[in-house]
């Protein structure tokens, strides 16, 4: 190895032994107790709501400004404005990810990835970042919305997903249903079997259920208080419910899938969010 290369690799090696000392220094402080980062499940939680197309639950989120709430995130500068840009770029990065995992087409996630990204050098206060931030998830939660739902069914039908999406945690009947659209309970029966293959009970069911497996796998919720969350008429009729759709019963559930990492393809898509 030439002399040159050989100094070059020292240099770098004794630079990251000053880091990982620096670390260790700081580790060992009393000071780094004090600082807890909260636990990822309202993140899982958020990123489901961006992916599944849930605008209702992003844009209450935006509303409460939780992006600016910097309590349990870490801080990752001790400039305040660079330091949420640095949490822009993360959660930019994880939304995009996910989303292109949910089916958005990999250049399209990977390009508004880049717009976003790049609107971070025209912005230099707390509040301009909090409106950058707002308007991305949005737009991605927007576009997963639509093609989550891909309208693909008749306007009546299409309505019917929507009403049960956003109401998925209250018990919906088809009498509700029928109502909201000012049809009959017997025709809105009808229509939706046909064009979904399902009845409205068994659909209302598997989305019940499917919310119920991400609060299985992200959050800490007991079987009772996801059971009265969704509506449930019992912690035994969920479970059976539950044990019916997915083969298994949801603490079987949680047990293989609680706390799983994100499942992403570091290695795809050079552009992008990837290395920014």
């Amino acid at each position: 190895m030439a002399l040159a290369a050989k100094r070059y690799f020292c240099l770098k090696g004794a630079e990251q032994m000053n880091y990982q000392n620096e670390w260790l220094l700081l580790e060992a402080e009393d000071e780094i107790d004090e600082v807890e980062h909260r636990p990822p499940t309202e993140e899982f939680l958020f990123y489901q709501a961006v992916t599944n197309g849930d605008v209702e639950a992003v844009r209450k989120n935006c509303e409460q400004k939780r992006f600016l709430d910097g309590k349990g995130v870490g801080v990752l500068s001790r400039n305040p404005v660079t330091n949420l840009k640095y949490h822009f770029v993360i959660t930019t990065a994880m939304v995009t990810r996910m989303c292109k995992q949910k089916g958005m087409e990999l250049e399209q996630a990977f390009r508004m990835s880049d717009f976003y990204i790049r609107k971070l050098d025209d912005i230099h206060s707390v509040e301009g970042l909090r409106s950058l931030h707002d308007a991305m998830v949005l737009d991605y939660t927007e576009k997963m919305r639509r093609l989550c739902r891909n309208d693909t069914n008749s306007r009546h039908i299409n309505i019917c997903k929507e009403y049960i999406y956003s109401h998925v945690k209250e018990r919906i009947t088809v009498e509700d249903l029928a109502e909201v659209l000012g049809v009959s309970a017997s025709y809105l029966s009808r229509l939706f079997k046909k064009e979904t293959g399902d009845s409205v009970s068994i659909y209302i069911r598997r989305q019940k259920i499917e919310m119920a497996k991400h609060l299985l796998q992200y959050s800490e919720f007991s079987m009772i208080e996801i059971a009265n969350r969704l509506s449930f008429s019992s912690q035994s009729h969920f479970i059976q419910q539950f044990r019916e759709i997915v083969g298994m019963t949801p603490k079987k559930y949680r047990d293989l899938n609680h706390a799983i990492q994100w499942d992403i393809e570091m290695g795809e898509a050079g552009n992008g969010a990837e290395g920014k």
